[in-house]
């Protein structure tokens, strides 16, 4: 049975919807940011509080589509890491910049970025996949810009992309995850790299997989490898690692103040490697969401 929503959540998600458009130069854009989603007339429906034409449906695939990078009541806490992100990210809008940034997984790089696109103008966060294809790669760069591209070649639609990032001021693009992209699809940023070179930052961010897949193209001079590494400075910028410290602050910031229970979302959430420990943010989320239940459990 299809969920029923009232009248306040609907409100809610109009809210949500009018702050995503500001993100973009128009309603327009932000609309069609969402094609495939939602049609124009719906999303300025919404926007505009003319709800009864719209179903319920609709405004919760609208909810789910803007909710990317959102906290769902998870208090952040600006850990080396999430700064060092946000500074590369601000270098590379700033200033035109072009950087692969590396962490390892569960650092925060993904929220981090979401957090900066929310905050800053004309920044774009592009989740890529192993299975992304060119032509697919393209599409969903141009939808994130706010570009409708129906009818349009892979090649044309290019064009339209960069056409209309170098109209924007300081426009930033963010590919998430970048080293899944196959060889194919990253030898086509190379393109427009050259087409957008001191007019628009791009920032990757992946693990440090992408370190060793980068020296074994260039040994084996796989195609695009040496211009992708010449483009990216010739080097990968490693993140911050968590601390201990970090992961207790995160744990009293989202309301767990017990020294027992942080110490075991501490234990939880590490991993040791050469001597070091790797902690893992999405578990000391898990981690620490558990230990609250436990302590609210207890306290009935």
């Amino acid at each position: 049975m299809a969920q029923k929503l009232s009248d306040k959540e609907k409100k809610d998600i109009q809210r949500q919807l009018i702050s995503y458009a500001e993100g973009y130069d128009s309603q327009s854009k932000a609309a069609n940011s969402l094609q495939g989603i939602t049609s124009p007339g719906t999303f300025n429906a919404i926007v505009n509080g003319k709800f009864e034409n719209v179903s319920d449906n609709m405004f919760l695939k609208i909810r789910a589509a803007i909710a990317a990078g959102q906290t769902d009541g998870w208090r952040l806490c600006e850990t080396a890491a999430f700064k060092d992100v946000e500074t590369f990210l601000d270098d590379a809008q700033r200033y035109h910049n072009v950087s692969w940034v590396v962490g390892q997984a569960g650092i925060g790089k993904t929220t981090a970025a979401y957090q900066y696109a929310r905050a800053h103008r004309n920044v774009y966060v592009l989740p890529c996949s192993e299975d992304m294809h060119k032509a697919e790669f393209v599409e969903e760069l141009a939808k994130k810009i706010g570009i409708r591209n129906d009818g349009l070649t892979v090649r044309a639609t290019l064009n339209r992309i960069v056409d209309e990032l170098v109209k924007k001021e300081r426009p930033l693009l963010v590919f998430d995850e970048g080293d899944k992209l196959t060889d194919s699809v990253m030898y086509y940023f190379i393109s427009l790299y050259n087409a957008l070179e001191d007019k628009c930052g791009i920032v990757f961010l992946s693990t440090d997989y992408i370190d060793k897949r980068m020296k074994k193209g260039l040994k084996l001079k796989r195609k695009g490898y040496e211009e992708l590494y010449s483009r990216i400075g010739r080097r990968f910028v490693p993140l911050s690692m968590v601390t201990e410290y970090e992961v207790n602050a995160i744990c009293r910031g989202n309301g767990l103040t017990d020294d027992g229970a942080i110490a075991t979302v501490i234990k939880d959430s590490g991993d040791i490697k050469d001597s070091s420990v790797e902690f893992d943010l999405r578990r000391v989320k898990k981690s620490t969401r558990l230990r609250l239940r436990i302590a609210a459990a207890a306290r009935i």
